[in-house]
């Protein structure tokens, strides 16, 4: 059972510095990023508190996330690179060398469509041509859903593929099958990152937080003590065999401004209690 959000300590809020966050369905809902959390982000932001987006989205999502919202980085196509946005530069970081990622990716995709060649109405998203890394099999996005079995069905074909004598690997978003060679994931290049972009190894993983809706983010909630998932979890929670410490009462993108607005007012309370 998940302890609801307003049962957790207020010092564990105050503790995060770093908070980490799927997108899809988590940023957004219902195909859009709400304007409460927008805000919420910017709130975050004056804080002090560091937001990453971890995403399975592809790259060129994932650049003008990383170029215009209010955010430290992002973490792209479920851990294959990650995009950073200075005040003089802006950088791409990448599990594998860019060449022989997209060779790899080139190889995974024709074995795909021949898979895909069984189904008559499941195919590639849309943004297929903006990635840089894996492939994604549009699932729900703009189309009618496909049903939880021939999901779970799709993903265990391709995690039974081999190309070169690499594992595939396949996990579930709220709108895509995203598929991928490599050993990269939104937990191994979560910590990459923040061991390239903090002091990691003096940084408390209390002071880390994640925030998720999927089983793509289940990993992610096994690793860190204060996790979040927002209400729509509710639907594959049975699905998930680690799952977030707390949950939050709203959907989406308007759960995740409602964790910011209990993490602002705690970090705003200390201040107040500091300055006074």
């Amino acid at each position: 059972m998940l302890d609801p959000i307003n049962t957790i300590d207020l010092n564990r809020l105050r503790d995060i510095e770093w908070l980490l966050t799927d997108v899809d369905d988590t940023l957004t809902w219902e195909g859009k990023l709400p304007d409460v959390t927008l805000k919420a982000l910017y709130d975050l932001q004056q804080v002090g508190v560091k937001v990453v987006a971890v995403t399975g989205a592809c790259a060129g999502w994932c650049d003008q996330i990383a170029k215009l919202w209010p955010v430290n980085g992002v973490i792209g196509e479920n851990g294959a690179f990650w995009m950073q946005k200075n005040a003089t530069d802006f950088s791409v970081h990448s599990a594998l060398p860019m060449q022989e990622m997209q060779q790899q990716q080139a190889k995974l995709k024709h074995e795909l469509e021949q898979l895909l060649a069984q189904y008559d109405d499941i195919g590639f998203a849309s943004d297929q041509p903006f990635r840089y890394c894996d492939i994604a099999i549009n699932l729900s996005q703009d189309r009618e859903p496909v049903s939880d079995e021939i999901a779970q069905q799709l993903m265990m074909k391709c995690r039974a593929l081999s190309i070169e004598g690499q594992a595939v690997h396949a996990t579930l978003s709220s709108i895509h099958l995203n598929v991928w060679l490599g050993e990269h994931s939104k937990r191994i290049t979560g910590e990459a990152y923040l061991r390239a972009y903090s002091t990691f190894e003096d940084l408390p993983l209390q002071r880390i937080s994640y925030v998720g809706d999927s089983q793509n983010d289940e990993a992610m909630f096994q690793w860190l003590p204060t996790t979040f998932g927002v209400n729509n979890i509710h639907k594959v929670l049975d699905q998930l065999t680690s799952t977030p410490s707390h949950l939050l009462t709203e959907n989406g993108g308007f759960g995740f401004a409602e964790l910011a607005n209990k993490i602002v007012d705690a970090k705003r309370h200390t201040l107040k209690v500091v300055a006074g």
